[in-house]
C-alpha cells in the first residue's frame, strides 16, 4: 500500500511501540544471545488481546486472521503469531436486516458479541467489516474498551500520502449513507461516490458474489470502468471500501493508487497490539 500511516491517537492505543531488541552473537554458553531471546519473548508476552468482530462475511473475515497473524509474524519474527478471540456471527440474518433497514437489529447482534469478547478478556475490538461501522457507535457505548475504527485508519493513510479527494467503492449503505463518507469528510477527504446505475453494479456484485466467494472476470471488469469513471472525475485515489473488494481487484487494476481498508485496518491493529 502506498505511503505509511500515523498510529492511532494514544488515547485508543497506548504508547509508541518499543524498538524490536537485536539478536547479537552469543559470548558463550548462557551469554547475551540467550539473555535478549528472553528480552524477546518477554516483549512478546506483552502483546494485547484483540476482540475482532467478524463474519460479514466469511471471506473478508478469513484475510483479516490471515492479515493479522502475518502482520505479528513479520514483526516478531519466529513463531509468533496473532492474540485473538474471534465472534463469527452468522451474516444470514445481518444481511437481511442490513436491507429491511433494522439497524438496531443489526446493533443488538454486534452489541452482545462485543460484550462476550470483552468478558472473555479482549482489550480492544476490531469490527471486521466497513458497513457494520454504522452501528460503531452502539458498540462502543456498551462496552468499556476501545473499539479501532476503519474509516479513521483510512483517513490517515490517505492523508498522510498527501491525497484529499478519493473515490470510494463499497456497499451501497456505506457510500450512500452519512456514517462512512461523512466521517471521511471530518477527517478531511473530500469523497466520490459513483453514478447511481455504477453504486448498483458495486453492491450487487458484493453481496452476490465475493460475500460468497465467486470472483469473475467480467466483475473486475466492471469495477475497472468505474475506478476509472472516479478518476476522471478527479479522484486521486480509490478507497476499496468493503473488506471483500480486495479479493477481486489489486493495484494493477486502477489508473491511481487503491487503499484496500483490510489491509490498512490490520496494519493499525497490529500495531495496537504491540504497543
Amino acid at each position: 500500500m502506498p505511503g505509511v500511516h500515523p498510529r492511532l491517537p494514544s488515547s485508543s492505543v497506548g504508547a509508541e511501540l518499543p524498538a524490536m531488541p537485536e539478536l547479537s552473537a552469543p559470548t558463550g554458553p548462557g551469554g547475551s544471545k540467550d539473555i535478549q531471546v528472553c528480552r524477546l519473548l518477554a516483549y512478546a508476552g506483552a502483546m494485547r488481546l484483540l476482540g475482532v468482530l467478524g463474519g460479514m462475511s466469511w471471506t473478508s473475515t478469513a484475510e483479516y486472521y490471515r492479515l493479522l497473524n502475518r502482520g505479528v509474524a513479520q514483526r516478531l519474527g519466529g513463531l509468533h503469531s496473532a492474540r485473538l478471540l474471534l465472534h463469527s456471527v452468522d451474516f444470514g440474518p445481518v444481511a437481511d436486516m442490513q436491507h429491511d433497514g433494522d439497524w438496531d437489529g443489526t446493533a443488538k447482534v454486534l452489541v452482545e458479541a462485543a460484550q462476550g469478547l470483552e468478558r472473555a478478556g479482549a482489550e480492544g475490538l476490531l469490527v471486521a467489516t466497513n458497513t457494520m461501522h454504522k452501528v460503531a457507535d452502539e458498540v462502543t457505548g456498551a462496552t468499556g474498551i476501545p473499539l479501532l475504527h476503519i474509516a479513521d485508519a483510512t483517513a490517515r493513510r490517505v492523508l498522510a500520502d498527501g491525497r484529499r479527494t478519493v473515490g470510494l467503492l463499497a456497499t451501497a449503505f456505506t457510500m450512500e449513507q452519512d456514517f462512512y463518507t461523512g466521517r471521511l469528510r471530518d477527517l478531511g477527504l473530500e469523497v466520490l461516490v459513483p453514478e447511481e446505475d455504477e453504486r448498483a453494479d458495486v453492491h450487487r456484485i458484493i453481496y452476490d458474489e465475493l460475500v460468497l466467494d465467486v470472483v469473475r472476470d467480467d466483475s473486475r471488469d466492471r469495477y475497472r470502468e468505474v475506478m476509472a469513471a472516479l478518476t476522471d472525475r478527479g479522484a486521486e485515489g480509490i478507497i476499496l471500501g468493503c473488506t471483500e473488494i480486495g479479493l477481486l481487484v489489486g493495484e494493477q487494476d486502477s489508473p491511481v493508487p487503491l487503499y484496500d481498508t483490510t489491509a490498512i485496518h490490520v496494519d493499525e491493529a497490529v500495531d495496537w497490539m504491540l504497543a
